[in-house]
């Protein structure tokens, strides 16, 4: 889609939110630790946030449950009026666009214009679906044997702990945020170390648009303390995270053995994006490629198996290493850069690490393979082939903007091969015959398979993974099921009705 340029960005000098936001106000961490963000464009800190630990998450989680209470403003608000402040708080951020977009590029390194085009739009309409639901979560009437009446209710689960990645801080904040909100649930929110900005400034417009103080709260930290503490606490009812499988399977862990709390998990993957000797070659090359450098490859569902049909193998690679070679890699705020650094110093190694690994192994490196410049943490984009799956850049989850072409003959043969993954989040395939297509849509395992396109998502589209690729949907009406219980009542009549 051809956009016009967006706003010029704001150049921003003084970071406006640096606190940990608790009951709608602004307070310093417990132990007065802070600790640095950090410009992933030069690797020189932008500013130091306030640390939370356990203390933290605990004044935030009392709040969180005072606003849970019964009788509370919040409990006791008509549910039309929490989508009129979903609705408030969208429009706040479309107020704001240009400033969280600028904020966003700066603490995350993505390119302002997909911030402000992507990754804000994503918020403004995710609020606006949700906003839309709040009055229609409703249990049903329900014919019994024998003399009674019988209905559900669909009730809020309680305190919610969020804790966010660093690859779409504000996009996912709010797509965690909004389906609890609208079921009438309080918020505890943990974001990524490495991206912290935006989540707070986002807390000031919940403040804005009007929700009751202890609705939403908003812990920066690490992992390990403020992320461990909200697993574990006791009162905490429900835990969503995004990020790796091995983190998840931690938060599962310690979430079972405090009070067995409710879980979604949206966690790694390795998705395959397979090429039949029918698509239409202008359009996949480019599709394939947005599939995994966009977001610098730092998004869960990237494309990073491209599996191609062996008689257009050849002119495919050919034409996906030119078009990798002639992106544009720059700073992420010039609107003509298609291509920022990685998120921080500890990927940047990682990515490096893995892309070494793949040469040792017997991959061949087609192009890219190393930094960048000299300044921040940019990668070359980089494309393999001859890549088997159990070479580690064939199996492992790399998060960065590493493409492998793979050749294959025959769909049973591909889709044993894409199939052949601990993971199960995400893939797709091109072809313009629809046979082949539901064929392959039925036989692959994975949570979302696209067709001629790549990442086809909305705010309606529930989003969740096979396997090792996590548990629960978010998105749509079925994102909003991990936020309510079913309560059955049945009353006992004097007669049959």
């Amino acid at each position: 889609m051809n956009l016009p340029p967006p706003p010029p960005a704001i150049q921003i000098q003084d970071i406006r939110y640096t606190q940990i936001f608790i009951n709608n106000e602004w307070v310093n961490s417990e132990s007065g630790k802070t600790f640095p963000t950090i410009n992933p464009t030069n690797g020189k800190k932008i500013c130091d946030v306030q640390e939370g630990d356990k203390d933290d998450i605990n004044k935030a989680v009392a709040a969180a449950k005072k606003a849970f209470e019964f009788g509370s403003v919040w409990r006791t608000m008509d549910s039309s009026m929490r989508g009129v402040l979903l609705n408030k708080l969208a429009e706040l951020i479309q107020r704001d666009r240009t400033y969280i977009a600028s904020l966003e590029t700066l603490d995350n390194g993505k390119p302002y214009k997909d911030a402000y085009y992507r990754d804000m739009e994503r918020c403004i309409r995710t609020l606006r679906h949700y906003a839309g639901w709040t009055d229609k979560i409703q249990g049903k009437t329900i014919p019994v044997d024998g003399s009674s009446f019988c209905y559900t209710r669909h009730e809020p689960v309680g305190i919610c702990g969020q804790i966010i990645p660093w690859n779409f801080p504000a996009a996912m904040m709010i797509w965690k945020i909004a389906p609890a909100l609208a079921c009438g649930n309080t918020v505890v929110v943990k974001p990524a170390e490495q991206t912290p900005l935006t989540s707070l400034y986002l807390a000031s417009l919940v403040k804005e648009a009007g929700f009751p103080p202890g609705v939403v709260n908003v812990v920066p930290g690490y992992g390990p303390t403020a992320g461990g503490a909200l697993t574990v606490h006791p009162d905490v009812n429900k835990v969503t995270f995004t990020g790796s499988t091995e983190v998840g399977q931690l938060i599962m862990e310690a979430s079972a053995k405090s009070n067995l709390k409710r879980i979604t998990l949206e966690l790694g993957g390795k998705c395959p994006l397979v090429v039949f000797k029918d698509a239409d070659l202008d359009t996949v090359v480019e599709a394939a490629h947005q599939a995994i450098f966009f977001n610098m490859g730092q998004v869960c569902t990237a494309g990073s198996r491209t599996y191609v049909h062996a008689d257009i193998y050849d002119e495919f690679v050919k034409r996906s290493v030119d078009r990798a070679k002639n992106k544009l890699i720059g700073d992420p705020f010039d609107l003509k850069s298609e291509y920022g650094p990685q998120v921080s110093k500890e990927q940047f190694d990682k990515v490096l690490e893995l892309i070494e690994s793949g040469k040792s192994e017997g991959a061949k490196l087609e192009c890219g393979g190393n930094r960048h410049g000299t300044e921040g943490y940019f990668i070359q984009p980089t494309v393999f082939t001859n890549v088997t799956e159990n070479m580690r850049i064939g199996k492992e989850e790399i998060f960065g903007p590493v493409q492998q072409l793979i050749k294959f003959k025959t769909m049973d043969e591909v889709v044993a091969r894409a199939n052949d993954t601990t993971y199960g989040l995400a893939a797709a395939c091109f072809t313009n015959d629809i046979d082949t297509a539901i064929e392959f849509s039925s036989r692959i395992q994975a949570g979302s398979v696209w067709i001629n396109g790549y990442s086809l998502s909305t705010p309606q589209v529930p989003f969740g993974g096979y396997k090792m690729s996590g548990i629960g949907r978010e998105g749509g009406e079925y994102g909003l099921q991990a936020y309510y219980e079913v309560k059955t009542v049945v009353i006992k009549t004097n007669k049959k009705l």
